[in-house]
């Protein structure tokens, strides 16, 4: 079981429940629709979690892809902000870009279980 620190401080990967996994296929939203105009949390830079992993996000990403939700000021986008700024993430909401890179629906992402890069999910108790 993975530990966390109990004060989030800058950088620390905020995890609670969770197996880290390395090898595992990177999770992929099937929508393929364009989510441009869509909003999403803009953050400073941080490393994906998984062991090895070059991967560095400028967004709240899922899986290395940014999720996005409809509407501004939606409780879960608006939640999410709130929590990256309580890790000194910086969060800035603003209107998702296909430039910014391949995207998922908040709420298809949570449907199928939040998976994300090296996290294998909820531990058994």
């Amino acid at each position: 079981m993975a530990t966390v620190d109990p004060e989030p401080r800058r950088g620390a990967a905020v995890f609670s429940d969770f197996e880290l996994e390395s090898d595992e296929e990177l999770w992929d939203d099937d929508d393929s629709a364009d989510h441009s105009g869509w909003f999403c949390v803009r953050t400073d830079p941080f490393p994906c979690p998984a062991p090895g992993c070059s991967f560095v996000a400028d967004f709240m990403t899922a899986a290395h892809l940014v999720l996005v939700w409809e509407e501004r000021d939606d409780p879960n986008l608006l939640w999410h902000a709130q929590r990256a700024k309580e890790v000194s993430r910086n969060p800035r909401i603003v209107p998702y870009e296909s430039g910014f890179g391949p995207s998922a629906s908040y709420y298809a992402w949570e449907a199928a279980g939040r998976p994300v890069h090296g996290v294998k999910g909820k531990a058994a108790r």
